[in-house]
């Protein structure tokens, strides 16, 4: 597994540590929240707008569907900052390692138009460290359709035998790798820095 000249970097509970509870518990208090992610498939009503849907959108199907989960559909949406907990522990001195060996570093983040632009830059910014970051919500296209790993490896400018794709999902991590990519699952970052100098980068 030799030759990576590159990574490409998923940024939820990878690099951002994200939480939709805190969010919509903000809004309708904790004990709704659970019941509300225990009651509907949150990731997947969230995919929509992660995949280039407005949150209008998502919001007026919730209130079609499943009425009884609207107030907590606009608190996540209201309160989205309290989602993000803080950076994850140890990736961020990765990503400056990385920077200053010279190492082409790229995001792909499932994360919708409005919600990444307006608060992840500010709130986190290591992200600058990737160059760029490719929004899949931006572009229309997310993981783990094989045109938003087409789309990373594109940007970083490198052919994809050449990168490793990192991220917390199994299943992200196999269509990466199903799309020519090396691809690291990622579950803490002493482990990742293990992972990764074993290809052969400087960590």
């Amino acid at each position: 597994m030799g030759g990576v000249r590159g990574v490409v970097w998923d940024l939820g509970n990878v690099i951002v540590d994200w939480d939709p509870l805190p969010a919509i518990a903000a809004g309708v208090g904790e004990d709704e929240a659970r019941e509300f992610l225990a009651s509907i498939d949150f990731m997947a009503w969230n995919h929509g707008p992660d995949s280039g849907d407005s949150w209008d959108d998502a919001q007026a199907w919730l209130e079609r569907e499943h009425p009884r989960w609207a107030a907590a559909g606009r608190a996540y949406r209201e309160h989205f900052p309290a989602s993000l907990l803080g950076p994850v522990p140890g990736t961020a001195a990765l990503l400056h390692e990385l920077h200053a060996a010279g190492v082409r570093q790229v995001g792909l983040t499932n994360w919708s138009d409005e919600l990444y632009h307006a608060h992840a830059p500010r709130l986190f910014p290591e992200l600058a460290l990737l160059d760029p970051v490719v929004v899949s919500g931006t572009e229309g296209v997310a993981k783990p359709d094989p045109a938003a790993y087409s789309l990373a490896v594109e940007r970083a400018g490198l052919p994809p035998q050449e990168l490793v794709f990192v991220d917390d999902r199994a299943s992200n991590v196999e269509a990466a790798v199903a799309c020519g990519l090396h691809g690291l699952v990622f579950t803490d970052a002493a482990t990742l820095r293990t992972d990764l100098r074993r290809l052969g980068l400087p960590v």
